[in-house]
């Protein structure tokens, strides 16, 4: 609450707000304040004049107060705010907390004829204001916009009842503890109200002359501190339109951003304008002034959190000062004589670096710790202005605060939560220089780099290729020449280089599917090679996702469908192979017949990548492959064909390859049903999907497949008759 106390404060006397009043600029004064700044214009430029003058200006005109130049016609020029205007520079003078004050440019009566002339006021008319000098005008104290006044006087500015309740709170919180009302020497500290009774009582005092019997046993005791709020509290007043004083204020205009009363819709200037009901709108700009804290409430927690690093900061640089120093006396100390005259030099250097770290680090301290009890107190007040229950009190000023709520967040933006030093002395002192080149002794700035930072949102997997990313620590400045990218072997085995060069990223394929790698990376200099990362382990896709590899296939061969249509338009087979290689795991697609014409005999299989192209599939020993008509299939191998099953393929059919590393096996399907018994057996290495066909068939592939039920219950028919 503490932090809170200078939003509660008037820019002119420094003291609590007494009624105080909005100007245009959503600035707030005392009223009493206000009148006290006010200066006479000459009567040359009356507010009329200034009015036909101006016609056409929006807004409001900026002063430029350091000119101090005397009053002309630039600058005069409509307001936006209840026909004020635009109003001269004048002189300023200092108010208690700091902000210039604009004092009256004519001369002011005595106090005592001024206090005269207010109670002669107060006595002809009860309850009002003195009056005010024709062609006044005011200056805001905090921005320096400057307005003169119409005919309403101060009258025309709405009272921010929202900011008085707001200072009534905090005061009542501030002042002491309330006493006994019934004590007769020295009034002991009140523990109870009773509200019915209207009195404060100690305990004493309560027992005796309020027992809890008879009728006084109904009566509501409470605490002092809610006694006297209930005390003082009274109904809220019911707000009134500054231009027609007897309308209540029951509508806002969402052009204007003001509310307004029925007469001014039907014969004011806000008639053609959008407006709200007011209680709608009062709640919507609570939940914006409520949503708008949330950020900045998270921007004071990082503050916060900030400052504690900082200050850790001061004692690490602290520390790692004294550890620097102490290594540096041990190693002059070991050098001859000649070494002695030049360590004081490298002793007064690595004090000046102790004390710039120290200084940017502290200085950085005082600057957070300035803005963060300004937004600590700005959230404060705001939470208070939240709690009133004056819908247009509220409006009034709401729009004002939640503009100051995302300027002070904004004011957070990135980097101001960031350390301006970092507490390592890049320093190393080279002892091996001979002697006779000591007067050249000096530091070496040059370390091996520190280890760098893998970017974790920008990590990833996809299929069988691994992407790393990675950089070095934010404060590092020690030069990197290259880094070393290490992958295991998705086993838990041993680290390989599998990337040396200047980037920082690096993309690796071929690795295995349904595998998980563990993944560092170092970085080198001149000096030597740094440490290495933190360990990053990453999953390889499950099921592979695949194509047929254009690059790879025979010339004759025709793809389409995003490569997963394959045909051909030789009448002899030819072969085509997919993108992505197996060597663990299973692994499970299928082929579909889109065309079949005079009975061709398709093969379907695995092969090495070094596999013949312009043959069928098994003919040579590189390929493993089932080659089927429309009555029956074979398995074939090396050009040996084994396993003849009966049971073709047409137009529609699905052909289906299961290559198991687990069990080292190769079985076939047709339709959804295995065809023949298991057909290869004993395979390792790596394989890639492979088809060979001729331009009767068509052929499309489907990837990214489950594993078959049969196959995963344990249905998987080992055996099959040769023929």
């Amino acid at each position: 609450m503490d932090e809170m106390e200078e939003e509660l404060k008037c820019p002119v006397c420094g003291s609590f707000f007494r009624e105080p009043i909005i100007l245009p600029c959503t600035h707030n004064i005392c009223l009493a304040c206000a009148r006290n700044i006010l200066v006479q214009t000459p009567d040359a430029e009356s507010p009329q004049s200034s009015r036909a003058s101006g016609s056409g200006v929006s807004d409001y005109d900026y002063l430029d107060l350091d000119k101090m130049s005397l009053y002309s016609e630039a600058d005069s020029g409509y307001g936006s705010y209840g026909g004020f205007v635009s109003a001269p520079t004048t002189p300023c003078q200092k108010s208690p907390n700091g902000v210039r004050v604009f004092p009256p440019s004519v001369p002011q009566p005595p106090p005592q004829q001024q206090q005269q002339q207010q109670q002669q006021h107060l006595l002809l008319h009860p309850g009002s204001l003195p009056p005010i000098p024709r062609n006044s005008c005011i200056t805001c104290p905090q921005c320096h916009r400057s307005l003169i006044l119409d005919e309403r006087g101060l009258r025309g500015f709405a009272k921010n009842r929202v900011l008085e309740g707001v200072v009534d709170r905090y005061q009542q919180s501030k002042a002491a503890a309330l006493k006994c009302q019934l004590c007769e020497k020295s009034p002991k500290e009140a523990t109870v109200m009773c509200e019915q009774c209207d009195v404060f009582y100690c305990d004493p005092c309560r027992l005796r002359c309020h027992p809890p019997r008879g009728p006084l046993a109904k009566h509501r005791l409470v605490p002092p501190a809610q006694g006297r709020i209930s005390r003082r509290a009274s109904p809220r007043k019911t707000s009134t339109c500054t231009e027609h004083e007897l309308e209540n204020l029951s509508m806002y205009c969402v052009q204007c951003k003001m509310p307004v009363c029925y007469q001014c819709l039907e014969e004011g200037k806000h008639g053609t304008h959008e407006v709200k009901a007011l209680g709608a709108m009062w709640k919507l700009h609570k939940g914006q002034l409520s949503q708008a804290l949330t950020g900045l409430s998270d921007r004071a927690t990082e503050a916060k959190e900030f400052l504690v690093q900082l200050r850790n900061m001061v004692q690490h640089i602290q520390e790692n000062g004294v550890e620097f120093e102490a290594c540096l006396v041990a190693q002059c100390d070991a050098l001859i004589d000649a070494l002695n005259r030049r360590k004081a030099q490298l002793l007064s250097r690595v004090n000046k670096e102790h004390e710039h770290k120290l200084k940017v680090v502290r200085d950085q301290i005082s600057h957070c710790t300035v803005k963060l009890r300004q937004t600590t107190g700005l959230m404060e007040y705001c939470l208070e202005v939240i709690k009133e229950n004056d819908p247009s009190g509220f409006l009034q000023i709401s729009d004002a605060l939640i503009r100051r709520v995302h300027m002070t967040e904004g004011q957070w933006g990135k980097g101001t939560l960031t350390p301006r030093m970092t507490s390592d002395f890049d320093l190393t002192l080279d002892s091996g220089p001979l002697l006779q080149t000591i007067h050249q002794l000096d530091f070496v700035q040059m370390k091996v780099p520190a280890a760098p930072m893998l970017q974790l949102e920008e990590c990833c997997t996809q299929n069988n290729s691994a992407t790393l990313s990675w950089k070095q620590p934010p404060l590092s400045t020690i030069a990197v020449d290259g880094y070393i990218l290490e992958l295991d072997d998705g086993n838990m085995g041993l680290f390989r280089e599998v990337y040396v060069g200047t980037e920082t990223i690096c993309t690796v394929d071929g690795l295995h599917f349904n595998s998980m790698y563990k993944s560092r990376v170092k970085a080198f200099n001149a000096s030597g090679v740094g440490q290495y990362s933190k360990t990053l382990i990453m999953q390889t896709s499950e099921i592979a996702w695949f194509t047929f590899d254009p690059a790879s296939a025979h010339p004759d061969i025709i793809l389409s469908n995003d490569n997963l249509t394959v045909s051909c338009n030789s009448y002899d087979d030819r072969v085509v192979m997919g993108n992505s290689a197996f060597s663990r795991g299973v692994h499970y697609w299928e082929m579909t017949v889109d065309r079949y014409d005079n009975h061709p005999d398709p093969a379907f299989g695995i092969a090495r990548a070094d596999v013949l192209k312009d043959v069928m599939l098994g003919k040579d020993d590189k390929a493993w492959a089932m080659y089927v008509d429309n009555n029956r299939s074979w398995f074939m191998h090396n050009n040996s064909h084994t396993n003849r099953t009966d049971g073709g393929i047409g137009k529609g059919a699905t052909i289906g390859i299961l290559l198991d590393f687990t069990r080292r096996i190769l079985i076939f399907l047709i339709n959804d049903e295995q065809q023949g018994p298991v057909a290869f057996e004993a395979l390792e290495g790596v394989y890639y999907p492979a088809i060979s066909l001729n331009r009767n068939v068509q052929i499309t592939l489907h990837t990214g497949l489950p594993i078959p039920d049969f196959y995963t219950t344990g249905e998987a028919d080992p055996t099959g008759s040769e023929c």
